[in-house]
C-alpha cells in the first residue's frame, strides 16, 4: 500500500491550506491509498474530518491519526499513537524528547524524528540535546528518510543515519499546499486499515520502499534557515513550552506513568 505519513491540514495546523478532504482526493487520483495526518500539535484536523459526514466518503482510501510533536529540546517528531489512545497529551508542546519517548512507549505508540537534517529550528540533528548524543536514535522506532521540504543532501544524510542505527524509514510530502500534496510517498508490504496496523508493520520492518521527489528551492526555503527565522522559533517554542508547563506536568501526572529513569539510550557516545 501506498501513504504519504507526513500530512498537514487547514482545520488541524494553522499554515496548512489544504482541507483534508481535498487531501484525499489528490493522493486518490496520484494513486494512493492511505495517508497519515500530522498536524502541529494537533489532533482537530483528523477529528473534525472524522465526525463529518464527508468522512463516509473516503471509501477504501486510509486516513490515519498522527501528530507532528514539538518538542522543547530536539525539534519536531511524528508520533503514532495505538487505536482508541486518546493522548491528549501530545496537544500540549514542550516536552523534552526523553519524556516524549517515555510517554509515546508506555501508551504503546512509536515515534521519529521529522527531517531530522532539515530546517535548522525544527530538526533533531541541530539541537545539542541529539548532536551530543546520537545514541538516542537507538530510541526512535523510525525516522523520516524523505521529506519534500528538504534538499536531497539532507534527505540523503537522514538515510545514512538510518542505516547506521538499523530505523526503517518512511517519506512524507510535509504538504501545505495543494501543488505539494503527493509529491512523497512510502510503500508497505502489509493492509494497513488502523494506526494498530501501521505501528505493526513499521515495527517489522515492512517498509518497502519510500522517497519522492525534492520541491524547488525557494525563497522562504532560504529565509527559514536564517538567524531571525531559527532563533525566533526557537524563542516561540520555548515561551509557549514554558506557558503550557502547569497543564502538560498536570496531564502527565493523570497518566499515572512510571517516573522517567536514565537509561542506556540517554547516555553519552563515546
Amino acid at each position: 500500500m501506498k501513504f504519504d505519513l507526513h500530512c498537514h491540514t487547514k482545520s488541524g495546523s494553522i499554515d496548512s491550506r489544504v482541507s483534508l478532504e481535498r487531501y484525499i482526493e489528490l493522493l486518490k487520483q496520484q494513486g494512493f491509498h492511505g495517508m497519515l495526518v500530522t498536524d502541529h500539535d494537533s489532533y482537530r484536523g483528523y477529528r473534525q474530518w472524522r465526525n463529518s459526514v464527508s468522512s463516509l466518503q473516503a471509501g477504501d482510501f486510509v486516513v490515519l491519526e498522527g501528530i507532528e510533536y514539538d518538542t522543547k529540546d530536539a525539534g519536531h517528531f511524528l508520533v503514532i499513537m495505538p487505536d482508541g489512545v486518546q493522548l491528549d497529551l501530545l496537544r500540549i508542546r514542550g516536552m523534552s524528547v526523553e519524556q516524549l519517548i517515555h510517554v509515546v512507549h508506555h501508551m504503546g505508540g512509536i515515534l521519529g524524528p521529522a527531517h531530522p537534517f532539515g530546517s535548522k529550528s525544527s530538526s533533531a540533528m541541530f539541537y545539542k540535546k541529539v548532536r551530543r548524543n546520537p545514541r538516542i536514535f537507538y530510541e526512535f522506532d523510525f525516522v523520516e528518510g524523505f521529506n519534500t521540504c528538504e534538499s536531497a543532501q539532507a534527505n540523503r544524510i537522514a538515510r545514512l543515519m538510518a542505516a547506521r542505527y538499523g530505523k526503517p524509514c518512511t517519506g512524507g510530502s510535509d504538504s501545505h499546499e495543494e501543488k505539494y500534496v503527493g509529491m512523497a510517498y512510502t510503500e508497505i508490504d502489509a493492509d494497513i486499515r488502523s494506526n494498530d496496523d501501521l505501528i505493526e508493520a513499521i515495527k517489522e520492518h515492512r517498509i518497502t520502499d519510500f522517497g519522492g521527489t525534492v520541491r524547488d528551492f525557494t525563497r522562504k526555503a532560504r529565509h527559514k534557515n536564517a538567524f531571525y527565522s531559527v532563533w525566533g522559533f526557537k524563542v516561540y517554542n520555548r515561551s509557549l513550552g514554558f506557558l503550557f508547563a502547569p497543564r502538560r506536568h498536570h496531564r502527565i501526572r493523570k497518566l499515572s506513568i512510571p517516573k522517567l529513569h536514565h537509561h542506556p539510550g540517554n547516555a553519552s557516545a563515546s
